[in-house]
């Protein structure tokens, strides 16, 4: 998923559905800051998550 994520574009985290849409900020290597809705700001490690692209928004 490294490779397609590109700032502006809606995510959610597989494991953490409570958080809510996330929208990322920025990708950097395997880094992505992404702005949930429920969690604020968080940077993952796409190594450890693969976040699922949200295309309905």
């Amino acid at each position: 998923m490294t490779g397609i994520l590109e700032p502006g574009m809606m995510v959610r985290h597989p494991q953490q559905p409570e958080w809510g849409l996330g929208q990322v900020q920025s990708a950097i290597g395997n880094r992505v800051t992404v702005n949930f809705e429920h969690a604020g700001k968080v940077v993952i490690d796409l190594r450890q998550v693969d976040l699922l692209p949200d295309f309905a928004h």
